[in-house]
């Protein structure tokens, strides 16, 4: 199940990602090996505090109604979101992190308890292939609690991440990508910059690399 956020909190959304410098334009290297023109770099939303309590406010007007009592997020960006959205409803935020012994999964640990019944919103940042969340999912479903959604600030998955719970987006985004061989940027010999690693002669700015649960 599917749903987006109306126009107004996707323009809002991608308006604060423009000014913190998260949604990038240039030619870039992604994690694939394919090349792309646009990119969004997350942490240059989730290292500006203001930035991040503005985008988490589709999340906030959304499901004020819905008597969230506890906000679940994955590790690394999804918990800074799952805190923010927390703080803003005024309810207890929780992290599901990588297990310690490597195996895979995640779990919910640091003493964090569950009322029986307690409904729950997992949130996330960029949803591409959707790993980390159903990791998340997987972790609740064990609990005795009631999942009410999960809701991401962007859903860049064309509708193949698909869940047993409602999926709220404030935002969709389809970028186009090439390999190398079909790239345009390459035809024009426009430098290519590989996220984290170089900065571009035009001023892009430099990207961190895709973490895990976003490949």
């Amino acid at each position: 199940m599917a749903g987006s956020g109306n126009g107004d909190s996707a323009g809002d959304v991608l308006d604060v990602l423009r000014a913190a410098g998260a949604l990038k334009s240039g030619h870039f290297l992604l994690s694939s090996g394919r090349h792309g023109d646009r990119y969004i770099e997350k942490f240059d939303l989730l290292r500006q505090p203001r930035a991040t309590e503005a985008a988490c406010r589709g999340f906030v007007d959304r499901f004020a109604s819905e008597r969230i009592d506890i906000v679940v997020g994955p590790t690394t960006g999804g918990i800074l979101l799952a805190f923010e959205v927390a703080r803003q409803l005024g309810v207890a935020a929780a992290y599901a992190e990588r297990r310690d012994d490597g195996t895979p999964g995640r779990e919910i640990r640091r003493g964090t308890t569950f009322v029986p019944g307690a409904r729950v919103l997992v949130i996330d940042d960029i949803l591409t292939t959707g790993g980390s969340v159903r990791e998340t999912l997987d972790t609740l479903v064990a609990l005795p609690v009631a999942i009410v959604a999960v809701a991401v600030l962007i859903d860049r998955s064309g509708g193949r991440a698909a869940f047993d719970v409602p999926l709220f987006s404030l935002a969709a985004l389809s970028f186009e990508t090439w390999q190398p061989v079909d790239c345009p940027m390459c035809a024009r010999g426009e430098p290519l910059v590989k996220p984290g690693t170089t900065v571009d002669p035009g001023g892009i700015g430099a990207s961190a690399v895709l973490d895990r649960d976003d490949r």
